[in-house]
This record gives C-alpha cells, structure tokens and sequence, in this order.
C-alpha cells in the first residue's frame, strides 16, 4: 500500500495519481472536491480520513473543497450537528472559504430533475411497500420482480409524483422509482427508490417540502451542480457508482464527475457506527458525543488530541484500495510523537503521600528552576516552589525494597528533580498500618539534584510542595472497549464489551500551582505519568480537572503481546 504523502516528490496514493494525471493531460484544469456529511451525528476518526484527503488533495494540487452537507433526511438532522461539523472541521485545520453548500440548496432542481427523468419514461410512482419492494427487489442470485405499477403512463405519473409534492398522499403509500433494470446483476440498479414521502420540518426549508431526494439521487447532481471533478468515497458505495453514473447519463448532465472509492478507516478497540455511538450517548454510557473515550472528534479534541496529531495520523495509515484494520496504538503513537516535542513538562502527583523533610527549616521555602523541556532549550524554564512539607507519588516509595528498587525506601537517598537529595529515615503509619507520611532529611549541599562530592544516586522522583500545590481532579481514560472488534460478534451485543475501567477519576491530586493558570489549548507532560490538558467544560476556579490524552508509553502493545 502507498502513504498518503504530500505531493514532494514522494510516491502518491492511487487517488492523487488519478489526479494528478487529469490535470497533466488536461482532463481538468483545476481540481475540485467536496466533504459531503450528514448532519445527523457528530463526526468520528473515520470522517477526519475523508476531511484529510478531500481538503488535502485540494490543497496539493492547488484547487478547492466543498464543505456540503447531505441534509435530505429532516428526521435525524438538525442545526446542532451542523454546528458541530464546521467546528470540527476548522479545528483539523481546514477552511472551505466561500465553498459551504448544502443538498438542499438543490431541492429545486432536484425535483425538475425527477420530474425530466419521469418525462424520460425513466422514473414511475410505486406503491409497493418498503418491504413489497424489498421483496420484488430479488437476490445476487435471483433477478428481481417488477412493480405492477412500473408501467404507468407518463402522464399518470407526472400526476401522481405532483400530488406527491403536494401532500396529498400518507408517509409509505408511495415513492418515486427510477425505471432501470429489474434483472441487473448489480441490486443497486434495480429500480432504486429516488423520491420518498416525509411529512417533517427541515431545518433549512421548514415546512416547504413533503417530499425528500434520496441520498443516490441527490449526490451525483449536488456533485454536478458544484462542478466536481473527483468525487472521492468510500467503498461502501462502489456498487452504488453504476447509478451515480446512470443519473447523469441518463439526464446528459453538462459535466460528470468522476466518483473514486476508497477504504474507509476501520480502527479495533471501538466502534464507528454512528448509529451505534448514538446508542452509547443516549443510553448514557459515555457523557456525550464529547466523552474523550469517544472517537468523534470532539471527543478526541476534548481529550486532548492535537489537529497535528490527527492529520499525521490520516498521513501514516494512507489511502488504499483494500479494507483493512488500524491498530489503535498508531492514532496514539502519532498524539505522544506529536506532543513529545511541543508539550510542556511539568510535575504532577497523582497519588500523593506526604513527605515531612524535618531538617528544613519551618516557614520556610524557596523558588527551584525547572526546564519545560529538556530537549528544547527554546521553551525556556519556569519557577517550581519548594518547602519543608512535600508530596511524592506513593507508588514510589516501598517500606520493603528489593536492591534494585530505586525510589525512596527507609536509609536509602533518592534525588528531588531540580531540588535536594534525600533520605527516608522514618515511615508515619495509621491504626490501620497504612503508611501516611515519611520523614526524611535532605542535604542542602545537593541544590539541583547533583551532589558536590560526586556521589552517585540511581533513583530520580517527582514531588510537588504542599504549601504551593494546586489541588485537582484528574481523569484517566483507557479504551472503551475490552476486545480488538466489539461489534464482530454476532452472538454478542457490542455492549457487552464495554471496558468497566475506561474510566479512572483521581479526586486528590496534587499539581505544580502554575497549572492554575492552564487553559484548555494547553497541553502538558506531567513527567513520569504521560501528556495532560485541562478539561475546560468540566473543571471550575475551585476544583480543576485534567484529562489523560495518552499515556507514555503503549501499555496495550504489552498486554497484547504478552497475551499471544
């Protein structure tokens, strides 16, 4: 399989070499695509795919892309999701200028076409049910039936899709078909319902229409309307082409766009089925469309993902001809790869246990400079405080340490990062024997962590000043699915692999206090933990949140492996 990769010099997926020679052969003198939506749900990974080739191609070869939403079906759609699609869109960093059009701009149009393809003799009014039609429709196997009502006078059924358009018939009583071939090897061909009845307020056209275009019939003329050179889909739809190309033959269209599949993006440990993720929000397994273990994209955006990181990622796995699977870890691997040089570090405990230093002096602390990141001295440094009474994560401490134990243990000298080594010589425990404090004694000769008699020390941990800490909740997210292909499994509800721990909420962790200051653009390291950002629909003045992005390293390649 080729990458997608910028037109450098590098090799072109098979899309962009389509391309580029129509415009070397004078095919087309410029490009023009289109990101075409449904606004009737919130956009997912898979959609970022599309919006990355579409506005990308475009971008490439110097041409344009069209924002145009597929607003057919009023039942599901709404303004909302509109909204929702432009931000997310923008936010990946693309702008379709003066280029948003929606399909029912063309509602006019669309019906004068309907009604030439019925002065044609290639479309009649049916009144076979949806399941009758389902029924005459046939097999792969087996041709299809014809309607009894196929072979309406032209008249009739300009008169009968007119009092359609009127109102004058119930939801289901009737549809408008094309007239092709009821015997195609090809079931798609087969008299494809074009029109049908919806007696529902659009949200663009309110209550002027009771009829609606079906998708097949309204995209290949929204295509030619706008002039699209390259219509660019995935391959769900490359048995519905022949009818693409049928519409416009058949109506000698002035200009045919060119429809192109590709695979969409499959990706394990989740689920992409708007339907299904629409399921997980209204039952309320997640928060929202926006819950960060949600591949939309805003849910990726609020937990932290950068559009760097999404448009790399579309940019790695490429664009091919063939379905195939993504491992989660490579959308993971591209947020860490993008973060690891812009992100901030910074100190952050999230399970804390308190550390008294007793020969430091009381009232008394001071300001210790710390890099914001150790491989870009650009990002300059900042001012971490520093007192008698500290905290460190629990987990680095062990009463009974094993010799290669490099934490904190009692006699054994660890050093503060950008601060004092110290020694473990007490351990503070409740009634319960819980350890609750240790008392330590630090060298005040070890400023910075180094020691001026050259003496080694392994162990290196992060500590937080208590009198300073900003005090936080802090949200750990894993995947949201316990198997590879939660819904593969016909014997079993894609529910029922729901992963019980996708959620980890940690309500007293203690942070450096220049994150009082962090807004939801910002995105951190907190040193020895993984990458952070500030969650800025649900933190507040007196308890912030921060959400998880990715962890430091891919635990679940581990477990994987280990598990083979």
């Amino acid at each position: 399989m080729t990458t997608e990769k910028e037109t450098t010099g590098k090799p072109l997926d098979f899309i962009r070499q389509i391309i580029a020679e129509d415009l070397a052969t004078g095919k087309h003198s410029s490009i023009v695509t289109r990101f075409p939506p449904e606004p009737n749900g919130f956009l997912h990974i898979g959609h970022a795919k599309s919006i990355c080739l579409n506005f990308g191609a475009a971008q490439e070869f110097k041409g344009r892309c069209h924002l145009r939403f597929d607003d057919t079906n009023p039942d599901k759609e709404s303004t909302e999701y509109v909204e929702s699609i432009k931000r997310d869109v923008h936010w990946l960093g693309f702008d379709w200028g003066e280029n948003l059009f929606y399909a029912s701009d063309y509602f006019d149009q669309l019906h004068n076409f309907a009604v030439e393809l019925i002065k044609r003799g290639k479309a009649y009014v049916c009144e076979l049910s949806g399941e009758e039609i389902r029924e005459h429709r046939g097999t792969l196997t087996e041709p299809g039936k014809e309607s009894p009502y196929r072979n309406r006078s032209i008249e009739e059924n300009l008169d009968l899709f007119a009092r359609m358009r009127a109102g004058e018939f119930e939801e289901g009583s009737c549809v408008l078909r094309a007239k092709i071939d009821m015997a195609s090897p090809n079931i798609v061909m087969r008299d494809p319902v074009i029109y049908r009845i919806l007696k529902s307020n659009h949200h663009r056209t309110g209550d002027k229409w009771c009829i609606y275009p079906m998708y097949d019939f309204t995209h290949c003329l929204s295509d030619m309307q706008e002039q699209i050179t390259h219509s660019l889909c995935t391959l769900e739809f490359e048995n519905n082409r022949a009818l693409y190309d049928w519409v416009l033959d058949t109506l000698n269209t002035p200009n045919h766009p060119r429809q192109i599949e590709f695979a969409r993006l499959n990706i394990n440990y989740t689920v992409t089925s708007k339907r299904k993720l629409l399921q997980l929000v209204t039952e309320g397994h997640v928060s929202g469309w926006d819950d960060p273990r949600m591949l939309t994209i805003s849910g990726l955006r609020r937990r932290g993902y950068t559009p760097a990181s999404i448009r790399s990622f579309c940019q790695t796995i490429g664009i091919g001809k063939r379905e195939s699977w993504i491992d989660m870890g490579v959308l993971e691997n591209a947020v860490r790869d993008d973060l690891n040089l812009h992100a901030t570090r910074v100190f952050g405990v999230l399970d804390p246990l308190k550390v008294v230093i007793t020969n430091y002096p009381e009232g008394q602390s001071e300001e210790l400079v710390a890099q914001n990141h150790p491989q870009n001295q650009d990002m300059g440094e900042r001012v971490v405080p520093f007192s008698r009474e500290i905290y460190v994560e629990r987990s680095d401490f062990m009463e009974d340490a094993p010799k290669k134990f490099f934490r904190l243990s009692v006699g054994r000298e660890v050093r503060l990062r950008y601060a004092y080594l110290i020694t473990c010589q007490e351990v503070i425990k409740d009634g319960d024997g819980q350890v609750i404090e240790l008392r330590c004694t630090y060298d005040p000769e070890t400023r910075g962590g180094s020691a001026p008699d050259g003496r080694k020390v392994k162990g290196t941990i992060h500590w937080i000043s208590a009198e300073h800490a900003l005090q936080a909740e802090v949200r750990l997210y894993d995947r949201l699915f316990t198997v590879e292909y939660p819904d593969a499994d016909k014997e079993k509800h894609f529910m029922e692999f729901l992963n019980p721990d996708s959620l980890t909420v940690l309500s007293n962790c203690m942070l450096e206090p220049g994150l009082a200051q962090a807004t939801g653009d910002d995105r951190f390291q907190f040193e020895r933990q993984g990458y952070f950002c500030l969650d800025a629909r649900e933190s507040t003045a007196d308890k912030p949140v921060f959400n998880r992005i990715v962890t430091l390293r891919d635990s679940w390649a581990k477990i994987t492996k280990k598990g083979a």
